[in-house]
């Protein structure tokens, strides 16, 4: 709901050649605490670190205040579904340093069951994204003061960017006036009856808004 793209760094700004991102991930699994499972480069230039959970807010803190890493901003939160893995969910954190023009995308793995730590004490702006991750796909984050739904209503049940959400039911979800309140009611799938003016379905349509005259005297003739 959350999106994991991160924009393009503009061409001969930050660590953009692979011994450069190289460099910056050694020096990253150097200092970072147990926990750390490795680092790849992705096609855009950036850095990706598979993480524990439990080594996350350590390696958060880390990458925000080491100077040499400098991650001041957290960009993006989001989730993934894997639903045939044991830990199904990841969850993605995009990055940025505005000192160094780097982007850092760490990502961490989890079940239905076990919660995330979260990083608004490292990030406040974190809130909202792991507010949409939990709303989105049912991830907890652990020490989020403020775990409530963003994008569906309260009373909504189940989340829908999982990959198992049932796409269809017996229920809907509609404004209702007299209420003034969101509520379920049973599915109604209703058409309004529509006539087409076309003189024959074979013909197709034989005039245009502001073509009456053409189309009487295709029908009566020409008037002498």
């Amino acid at each position: 709901m959350a999106s994991c793209n991160c924009r393009r760094r503009s061409a001969g700004q930050g660590p953009s050649s692979v011994a450069d991102l190289a460099a910056l991930g050694e020096a990253i699994a150097a200092a970072a605490p147990p926990g750390v499972i490795g680092h790849r480069h992705v096609p855009r230039g950036e850095l990706c670190l598979h993480a524990d959970k439990r080594a996350l807010l350590p390696l958060m803190l880390m990458l925000r205040d080491d100077p040499r890493f400098a991650a001041e901003q957290c960009m993006d939160i989001c989730g993934v579904d894997h639903p045939e893995r044991p830990e199904r969910f990841e969850i993605v954190y995009n990055l940025l340093s505005l000192t160094h023009n780097h982007r850092i995308r760490v990502i961490v793995s989890t079940d239905e069951a076990t919660p995330v730590p979260s990083v608004v004490e490292v990030w406040p702006s974190a809130t909202w994204y792991e507010r949409e991750t939990w709303d989105m796909y049912g991830i907890v984050f652990d020490g989020q003061p403020d775990l409530r739904r963003l994008l569906t209503d309260y009373g909504f049940e189940g989340h829908p960017l999982r990959k198992d959400f049932p796409l269809t039911g017996f229920v809907e979800l509609r404004y209702d006036p007299e209420r003034r309140a969101v509520a379920y009611g049973p599915v109604q799938l209703t058409q309004d009856y529509r006539n087409f003016d076309f003189l024959s379905p074979w013909e197709g349509m034989t005039s245009l808004p502001g073509d009456e005259k053409v189309h009487l005297n295709r029908i009566e003739g020409p008037q002498p």
